[in-house]
């Protein structure tokens, strides 16, 4: 029987392991039970003479509703009076679809408007010298 390498996990800056495994392994992480926000998985292995290897793993959980913001963003220099919306919604019992408050609502999108003032004018052009070439 060969020896094997031993894993030991630990979960942000906790002091006692979150578990200690002979590798390889299997597991699963409940996020539901952790808090919104960053995290780190720290993985730390010890092969049979005792030499030791780390890797940390940084991951984000949003458990809770999703908070859209539509408006303004992260580090933006702004002044005057801002129009901004805010949409927070969650997944719900993940049993059934909710469709209300499950997409956020967004403003028409600039080049948009700007597509359909281009096409518009152009419209109006092609009208303009179609009915010139009739008269």
């Amino acid at each position: 029987m060969s020896a094997k390498s031993k894993v030991i996990i630990f979960l942000d800056e906790e002091k006692f392991p979150f578990g200690e495994f002979e590798a390889p392994i299997n597991f699963e992480l409940d996020t539901r039970k952790l808090v919104d926000g960053a995290h780190n998985l720290k993985i730390v292995s010890k092969d049979p003479l005792g030499k030791e290897g780390i890797r940390l793993i940084p991951f984000t959980v949003r458990n809770g509703p999703a908070i859209a913001v539509e408006g303004i963003s992260e580090n933006e220099v702004v002044d005057g009076v801002l129009p901004i919306m805010i949409n927070a919604y969650g997944k719900g019992d993940q049993k059934r679809f909710l469709i209300e408050g499950s997409e956020t609502p967004q403003s028409i999108p600039a080049w948009l408007w700007a597509l359909i003032i281009g096409f518009v004018g152009w419209g109006i052009y092609y009208a303009v010298t179609a009915l010139n070439t009739l008269l």
